[in-house]
């Protein structure tokens, strides 16, 4: 039985429920029968991985024991914060590795390195295994950035242009800062939606992807990087990547 197979009925039979019966509870053996029906399991084995791929919600933080003080424990459960917004989002949320990646490739052409990373960050995602999360975020993030200042290099020397010391700096945040001074130095020549797009969104979502791996990777309490913060990174991660391919293309075809 495929494991994203599972996820995906468990947490389609929970959201058709809530829309169902949006004012009753929510109870563990009326998902888990549903489930069980469409996915036609009868087997002790495909049971019990169902089991499992269902308290892996509870695990990641979608949903919690209890429905209210009066029915505080199981078989009642509900859906939190985090649960009703993959729920809104589901066929591109990370909780969904397949539609995720999907809506990934779909939004970018991105390298077989950067992908790696990002599955990996699925796979602990789901484990509810956030610090390395980040850390698999933020070297997808890395890699993206990378491409962009290999291209620039690329082209600024066939330009014979001056290469500035940072870009070819070791470190992650000097590269960023090259980047971005280098591209505002030639906005004159990019169209105005792209560079509207790099100067309000390129900062921002380097910055929350950097210091949520940077919190995971120097770490100052138990408990650094919350659900929410990696669940955020992941769904920011396919808007850079769609920014860099569109910057890589224009800086590919322009003239230095």
């Amino acid at each position: 039985m495929d494991g994203s197979e599972l996820r995906a009925v468990v947490l389609q039979t929970i959201d058709h429920l809530l829309k169902e019966y949006p004012t009753s509870y929510l109870q563990s053996g009326a998902v888990l029968q549903r489930a069980q029906t469409k996915l036609g399991i009868n087997k002790l084995q495909d049971e019990q991985a169902l089991l499992l791929f269902f308290y892996d919600l509870f695990r990641v933080g979608y949903l919690s024991w209890g429905y209210n003080i009066g029915n505080p424990s199981p078989p009642f459960f509900h859906v939190t914060d985090l649960g009703r917004a993959a729920l809104a989002q589901y066929s591109r949320d990370p909780a969904n590795p397949d539609g995720y990646l999907l809506h990934l490739r779909g939004a970018s052409n991105i390298s077989l390195i950067t992908e790696s990373y990002i599955r990996e960050a699925l796979r602990t995602f789901n484990s509810a295994c956030f610090k390395a999360t980040a850390v698999m975020v933020g070297a997808a993030a890395e890699s993206i950035v990378l491409e962009i200042r290999d291209a620039l290099v690329e082209k600024l020397e066939l330009a014979e242009a001056n290469i500035p010391k940072s870009l070819k700096d070791w470190r992650l945040k000097p590269i960023l800062d090259a980047i971005e001074a280098v591209i505002s130095n030639k906005k004159d020549n990019i169209p105005k939606p792209l560079f509207e797009r790099f100067e309000a969104n390129w900062p921002a979502f380097t910055h929350q992807i950097r210091s949520a791996r940077n919190d995971a990777g120097h770490p100052v309490n138990v408990d650094p990087i919350t659900a929410e913060e990696v669940h955020a990174s992941l769904l920011i991660f396919p808007q850079l990547a769609s920014l860099a391919a569109e910057l890589k293309t224009w800086i590919e075809a322009s003239s230095f």
